[in-house]
């Protein structure tokens, strides 16, 4: 699959995805309409409404600010200004940093994202944003500290592929939707126990047998909504890593630098705390060091794991490098 297909590819996953999303939002919203507007005598939809606007004002909010709130959220910084109160080592760090970020936009053909540092010594960067010119990239401290050149060239090539392929796009709004489906599953549990006596009411009138497998499912529902939101963030982000790595080393024509950076960041035993677990998937590598990502290919790592093992990932990457005869 080649660039412009990745981007194609991404763009019916975008709509596909806010289908699914929507369609979960709407059982959420019917079943609160159904058990406690309805039991109440009230003609008007409400919950339905109220689900799919929170849905979708959170995807809209998403596309247009959603890299806002995740840089906000990590605590990320400019790099301009770091830059102006930091030491001459530090200043040498992130004019590198911006070197190399302006190299790969040269070499991918796209504008320059926004580049922010967050305030974390675990090695690890994301890039987010709803597309090329409207993108920004994020790497933290340790990663600054623990790469050289080459390996940062290999870890912004990757970022800079999520941003060219339009993947930021898709996570980014998965992220939103994500939580509002959680934020409405939560209502509704409250709203379940809070209104608990109006379900009997209703079922004293003749609510039959329909209502109550409704009233099941509904449940069900309101139950497994966010993991199951969860589960399709997943499947969304892991597809995404092994073409962003295999774009980033084209990019740089060095497999074997992105390979040794993933290296150190494997190695590294602590999790990355300025990232939540809203915005894990869109990392280069799980900020939570989750077993399940560290697992190989199988029906569970494949159902809820965010990012391809890494030892795979590597793997890939050097038998790039021995077939392309990459340098090291």
């Amino acid at each position: 699959m080649n660039i412009y297909d990745q981007q194609r590819a991404n763009r019916r996953m975008t709509w596909v995805i806010m289908a699914v999303f929507i369609a979960f939002l709407l059982v959420l919203g019917l079943g609160f309409d159904s058990l406690y507007i309805g039991a109440a005598g009230g003609p008007f939809p409400i919950g339905s409404l109220l689900a799919l606007s929170i849905g979708s004002i959170g995807a809209a909010a998403s596309y247009f600010n959603g890299d806002k709130a995740v840089l906000l959220s990590s605590g990320a910084r400019p790099v301009e200004e770091l830059e102006a109160v930091a030491s001459e080592s530090e200043k040498l760090k992130l004019r590198q940093l911006e070197n190399v970020v302006d190299e790969m936009a040269i070499a991918s053909g796209i504008p320059r994202p926004r580049v922010y540092v967050v305030p974390d010594p675990d090695p690890n960067a994301f890039a987010t944003g709803r597309g090329p010119g409207h993108a920004s990239l994020a790497v933290t401290r340790g990663l600054l500290d623990a790469l050289d050149r080459d390996e940062l060239q290999g870890v912004v090539a990757h970022e800079m592929s999520h941003i060219r392929n339009l993947d930021t796009r898709v996570m980014t709004i998965v992220a939103a939707l994500v939580g509002a489906i959680a934020l409405i599953a939560d209502w509704s549990r409250r709203g379940m126990w809070w209104g608990g006596g109006r379900r009997s009411d209703r079922d004293d009138r003749g609510g039959g047998l329909a209502g109550i497998l409704f009233f099941v499912i509904w449940l069900v529902a309101i139950i497994a909504a966010p993991l199951v939101a969860q589960v399709l963030a997943m499947m969304v982000s892991r597809k995404r890593e092994y073409l962003a790595d295999a774009s980033g080393a084209e990019l740089t024509r060095n497999p074997l630098g992105l390979a040794s950076a993933l290296e150190k960041i494997e190695s590294a035993v602590e999790p990355t705390r300025a990232i939540n677990q809203g915005s894990a998937h869109l990392c280069i590598a799980d900020p939570l060091g989750r077993q399940v990502n560290l697992r190989g290919e199988g029906f569970w790592s494949n159902l809820f794991a965010s990012h391809p093992p890494m030892p795979q990932r590597i793997a890939a990457l050097k038998q790039m490098a021995y077939q392309s005869g990459g340098h090291s």
